[in-house]
Formats: C-alpha cells, structure tokens, sequence
C-alpha cells in the first residue's frame, strides 16, 4: 500500500458525508487517481446532495482546503437557531458585503454560511440584491441545504422549507 493510500484510509472512507466548501455536503462515491501535471493525484468522488453533479476533491489538500464531516444531527438545531435570530450590522457598502460574506462563505463553517443565508435574505426583503448577491444567497442557501438534509436525513425540499420559515419568507 503507498503512503497515498494510506493517507486516503485516514482521512474519510466510500460512504462518509462531507462538506467541500464552496460546493456542498455529499456522500463520497468512490476514489480516483489521475495525472496532473505529471504526477498521479488521488481525488474523492464527492456526490453533492440535491444536484445532479460529481466532484472531484484532491486527496492531498482536502485538509487544507477545510473538507470536513457533516454536522451531527444534535447540531442541527443551532443552525435553525442562528438562522432565526441573526442580525448582521446594516452595511450599505455591498462591496463591502459581498467580500464578508464571501469570506464567510469559503470558511466552510456551516454558522457562517448560515449567517449568510439569513442576512441576504432579510436585506432581499427590504430591497432588491445586486446580481453578485441574488447568485451568493442562491448558492449559500444550497450549501446549507445539502448539509442540512444529510445531517437530518431529510429530502432538500423539506429543509428549504424549513429555511423560508425560519426566515419568514
């Protein structure tokens, strides 16, 4: 067995949900290798919940890049619980906002896309989002579906329901 096998065997397993930052929670469908640049690389087979989509997530920096497993279900409560309580300080720069929430969005850490979530939703019902940020809420809000629904085990149609009420929209 090489060191990269070895290395695959540590960090996450066929069958195991993770989140890949930026993409969504999935369920790891199998590993591949292939040469880039002239070297083989192994990469996770990632199904992302609720699209039609495979990813490819290297191996080597799927640490550094912030995969990480989905939240346990006890969590998920926290998350409802930030999502109807939060309010975000009134930015009327959205430059300034797209690059916060942005920088929220690629932590990885499911209470900031969360807070993102909620914030662009409130700020859409007081007035209309930029292009930038309609597709940032769109995106933000299938992130945290797809983890959401593989933590609870619950179907994406369910969970987005549960979000609009929670945001009461």
């Amino acid at each position: 067995m090489s060191v990269l096998n070895k290395e695959v065997s540590l960090l996450y397993k066929v069958g195991e949900k993770i989140v890949y930052p930026m993409h969504g929670a999935g369920i790891i469908t199998s590993f591949e290798e292939k040469e880039v640049l002239g070297s083989m690389q192994k990469y996770y087979v990632l199904e992302i919940s609720g699209i039609d989509a495979t990813h490819l997530v290297p191996v080597a920096t799927a640490d550094a890049i912030g995969v990480r497993p989905v939240i346990k279900k006890d969590a998920v409560d926290k998350i409802y619980k930030l999502l109807s309580n939060y309010k975000e300080e009134d930015t009327s720069n959205w430059n300034k906002r797209y690059r916060e929430n942005l920088r929220k969005m690629k932590t990885g850490v499911l209470e900031e896309v969360a807070k993102v979530v909620s914030s662009l939703s409130v700020r859409e019902t007081e007035k209309p989002l930029s292009t930038s940020e309609k597709k940032m809420l769109n995106n933000a809000t299938n992130i945290l579906v797809s983890e959401l629904s593989l933590a609870t085990d619950e179907t994406d149609e369910k969970i987005h329901n549960k979000i609009k009420e929670l945001l009461s929209l």
